[in-house]
């Protein structure tokens, strides 16, 4: 019966939704979407690339998600690479899946983020 994927949700540490900006939008090229007022009382904050959504919502007993994750699939890895890089996020390729090409990095709260290439 299900069918895809609606969105995955994060935790964050409250108060930090400009750093979240920064990583989704400035890094990973998402564009933010607006959380129903009702929500967004709560802080945190919405992305979205095509069909992905990821939520990010305020834990206040944060602790980031070293194990659990989600994996986004994305054209020109290189680049995205030198951009993780360059910006100060680890970047770890992976190789445990044959015919499978893809790396392992951090969002902006240290969440474990798995990037599987296209290209």
């Amino acid at each position: 019966m299900i069918t895809a994927i609606d969105h995955v949700q994060l935790a964050m540490p409250s108060g930090q939704e400009a750093k979240a900006r920064d990583y989704y939008i400035g890094v990973l090229g998402l564009t933010e979407i607006d959380k129903p007022p009702v929500l967004a009382k709560r802080g945190g904050a919405w992305f979205t690339a095509g069909d992905v959504q990821i939520h990010l919502g305020v834990e206040e007993d944060f602790r980031a998600a070293k194990k659990a994750h989600p994996a986004f699939r994305a054209r020109n890895s290189e680049a995205l690479k030198i951009k993780l890089s360059g910006a100060g996020y680890p970047v770890k390729d992976d190789d445990a899946i044959p015919g499978t090409k893809r790396f392992y990095t951090e969002d902006c709260f240290s969440n474990r983020i798995e990037i599987i290439c296209q290209d």
